[in-house]
């Protein structure tokens, strides 16, 4: 381990703490959040070493004998809580290596510091006795939690904590770190090697510097090119997804088996596959948004040149519908027995709109009618019978769209939910929330939910001076119809819905406010 200044990005964060060591304000708890891989671990431990360290500088001076200690992890004043269980802190495991330790002073140290890495797996009842050390702690303790999901950590421990989020670290700083790594060790790379390498790291160092490490592996004493690296990390050539793209947009399925074909004969991982194509089209988005947009991008002038080029090719609302029909396979594609099975089909569904069932697809579908149309036209077809073909192809269209009527559809696939089921869908509204409309979940963000009286309905219920929010719903019953559908769609029931306006200021006191609602309480023995 070295000290903060080989320590890539995260400079304000470094700051804060050895202005903190430096005036001797340091506090009794601090919590690093952050993406896993982004160096929350690293730093508390630099952290830690830095306060122990006997030269009591604002860097560990790496040679006495406590950082000597805490580098080998057997420092006895720098506690890293451990657990048995792999999703879970017991409250056991915190009173036999906290609670019951913490009245002991430091051996040799001035502080006696706790690390707990991944701090949001603490069960509710470790968290409670948690929270009693840190309302009324030793002056000589200093807490360190460390987690990937800040939002799991009640708020009473945030109160008491300085909190610092971890971000990821550019694509450009991760690729310099790798390249005067490389020439340090003097190792024969290619630019574009690393910057690939530095791409698929995702923000982590730690990742980046791993694939780095296995790419290496694989071509000891040879120069690490661009074909080496996407040979040993099964990924493939930006080329690839391009012609893919083309295939999809022109309908060409045999040519789309074929690839894939191609792909699987190479060995190549499917989620690797799906992830990198999601990226290049997420890149095409970004190039139709301007030159604000494309600043984010971190490619290459010939690779940018390029996404402008096909970007003018493709409607932004098909590259969106692309999007979200592999992000929703890269979900499923971890439990699948099937992998090259599911991709398939899910190519066949982006070049055949017609094959999906939901509205997202209509945009796709009217803009196929409309090359075929055009190319009747140009073939010499009377305009009177290209007409008549794309009027019978909207009809067609029209009674498929009433057959997917969605009020229909729940009456006939969902049973009616149970008055337990209806609460669940209370307790899970932040979920729910999250696959609506922009402004729909603007205008339900101070509505209140409950079950009504009666337990057969849900009741959405706006406080008197929300007229736009509530009108936004109360005028249009459709959107009604959407909520009920997005509601019985997450839950498999059929869901009664009941939508009004509070008459007086306490109409609502026996209503769930479930913005306040942080997490499911858990009983322990």
């Amino acid at each position: 381990m070295q000290g903060f200044q080989k320590v890539v990005g995260h400079q304000e964060i470094i700051t804060h703490l050895q202005n903190a060591i430096s005036m001797n304000k340091v506090s009794h708890a601090y919590l690093f959040g952050g993406e896993s891989g982004s160096g929350k671990k690293m730093m508390a431990s630099l952290f830690a070493m830095t306060l122990q360290c006997e030269k009591h500088g604002v860097e560990p001076c790496m040679e006495c004998p406590s950082c000597k200690k805490a580098q080998s992890q057997n420092h006895p004043d720098i506690i890293y809580v451990k657990h048995e269980k792999p999703n879970t802190i017991s409250i056991d495991e915190i009173r036999e290596q906290l609670i019951n330790d913490v009245m002991i002073k430091p051996y040799s140290s001035p502080y006696k510091i706790y690390i707990i890495d991944e701090a949001h797996m603490l069960s509710i009842g470790a968290f409670n006795a948690l929270l009693k050390t840190l309302e009324e702690p030793p002056e000589y303790v200093i807490f360190i939690l460390a987690t990937t999901e800040v939002h799991k950590i009640p708020i009473t421990i945030l109160s008491r904590c300085q909190r610092y989020d971890f971000h990821r670290i550019t694509a450009a700083t991760i690729k310099k770190q790798l390249s005067d790594l490389m020439e340090q060790e003097h190792v024969d790379t290619e630019d574009k090697a690393l910057e690939y390498v530095a791409r698929m790291a995702d923000g982590s160092m730690r990742d980046a510097l791993s694939l780095l490490d296995q790419c290496i592996a694989f071509y000891l004493g040879e120069k690490l090119t661009y074909d080496n690296v996407l040979e040993v990390l099964g990924t493939v050539d930006i080329q690839v997804y391009s012609d893919l793209l083309d295939m999809i947009l022109s309908q060409d399925i045999n040519g789309v088996m074929d690839l894939l074909e191609d792909v699987a004969r190479q060995g190549r991982e499917w989620s690797q596959f799906i992830t990198d194509f999601l990226w290049y089209l997420r890149n095409l988005l970004l190039v139709g948004q301007g030159n604000a947009a494309e600043e984010a991008l971190e490619v290459s002038t010939d690779q940018l040149k390029l996404l402008q080029e096909k970007a003018q090719q493709v409607e932004e609302n098909t590259l969106i519908r692309y999007i979200r029909i592999l992000s929703e396979l890269l979900e499923r594609i971890r439990y699948a027995t099937s992998k090259r099975v599911l991709v398939e089909v899910e190519m066949m569904k982006m070049c055949r709109p017609q094959m999906e069932a939901d509205t997202n697809s209509l945009a796709d579908r009217v803009r196929q009618l409309e090359q075929q149309l055009e190319q009747l036209l140009q073939s010499g077809i009377p305009v009177q019978q290209a007409t008549q073909a794309g009027q019978n192809q909207i009809a067609l269209q029209q009674e498929v769209k009433s057959e997917q009527d969605p009020v229909k559809q729940l009456n006939e696939k969902f049973p009616p939910a149970k008055v337990e089921e209806l609460i669940e869908l209370v307790n899970h509204w932040r979920d729910v929330k999250r696959n609506l409309s922009p402004q729909m979940k603007y205008c339900l963000q101070r509505a209140t939910l409950s079950v009504n009286e009666e337990g057969t309905a849900l009741r959405v219920l706006f406080p008197k001076e929300m007229n736009v929010e509530s009108g936004y719903f109360l005028e249009e019953p459709e959107r009604i119809e959407q909520l009920k559908q997005e509601l019985s769609r997450q839950s498999g029931r059929d869901v009664e819905l009941e939508v009004s306006v509070m008459n007086t200021d306490n109409d609502d006191s026996d209503m769930i406010n479930l913005d306040c609602i942080h997490m499911d309480v858990k009983i322990e023995d």
